[in-house]
C-alpha cells in the first residue's frame, strides 16, 4: 500500500492562496478555480485573491511560477547530471509526496489548449524546466546541442504523468534509470575535454 500524500503546507495570505489553487485543480480541475473556491480553501477573504493578484488569470500565472520553481527545488532536477538509481527513487518520491504539484501542470498544459491566454503561461513552464536541465548538464560539461534537454526532460515529463496515472511505479523506475543511462551517454562539451598535459603533473 502507497503512502498517503502528503498536503501542500499553506503559509498566509498570498502563498495560502498559491497553495490553495493547486488543491482546488487537483480536485476540480481548472474549471474549478473561482474567487471563493480558492478563498475558502485557503482560509482568507476572497478579496485577497484581487488585491494579490488582480485576476484570475494572473493567480493562475502567479500559481504556475511558484508550482514549478517548487518542482524544480524539492525533485532536486539540478542534479540530472549525476543520473542515477538514487535521483530516480529521490524524484518518485517526492511526486507521490506532493502530487499535487504535477497534476496542476498537467492541468494547465490540457487546458493551453482551449484557452490562448494560457499558452505563454505553460510555454514559460517548459522553457524553465528545460533551462534547469540545460544548466544541470552543461555545468558536467555534457553536449546539450541538438535539443538534447527538451528531450530528456519530455522523457521525464511523460514518465511522471504516466506514474500519476495509468504505469506501475516499478515499471517507471526502470524507464527512468534507462534516461539515466541516455544522460550519461551524452558526449562531452566540444573543447571542454581535459587536457592530458595539464593532468599529468597534478
Amino acid at each position: 500500500m502507497g503512502q498517503p500524500s502528503r498536503k501542500l503546507q499553506y503559509g498566509d495570505g498570498r502563498e495560502a492562496l498559491l497553495a490553495a489553487v493547486i488543491d482546488v485543480v487537483a480536485e476540480k480541475g481548472l474549471r474549478g478555480v473561482t474567487y471563493r473556491a480558492v478563498a475558502a480553501r485557503a482560509g482568507v477573504n476572497h478579496t485577497l485573491v484581487t488585491h494579490h493578484f488582480g485576476s484570475i488569470e494572473g493567480l493562475l500565472a502567479a500559481t504556475m511560477e511558484w508550482a514549478v520553481q517548487r518542482s524544480i527545488q524539492e525533485t532536486g532536477l539540478a542534479g540530472i547530471a549525476d543520473f542515477d538509481e538514487g535521483f530516480a527513487d529521490s524524484l518518485m518520491a517526492t511526486v507521490s509526496a506532493e502530487p499535487e504539484l504535477q497534476l496542476f501542470q498537467f492541468e494547465m498544459l490540457l487546458e493551453s489548449r482551449r484557452n490562448p491566454k494560457i499558452l505563454p503561461m505553460v510555454e514559460g513552464l517548459y522553457d524553465t524546466y528545460v533551462e534547469a536541465v540545460e544548466e544541470a548538464l552543461a555545468q558536467r560539461g555534457l553536449d546539450t546541442s541538438g535539443e538534447a534537454s527538451r528531450a530528456i526532460f519530455a522523457a521525464l515529463d511523460g514518465l511522471m504523468l504516466q506514474f500519476l496515472t495509468i504505469t506501475s511505479p516499478a515499471k517507471v523506475r526502470s524507464a527512468l534509470i534507462q534516461v539515466g543511462r541516455l544522460v550519461s551517454g551524452l558526449p562531452d562539451t566540444p573543447g571542454d575535454a581535459p587536457n592530458p598535459a595539464a593532468t599529468e603533473g597534478s
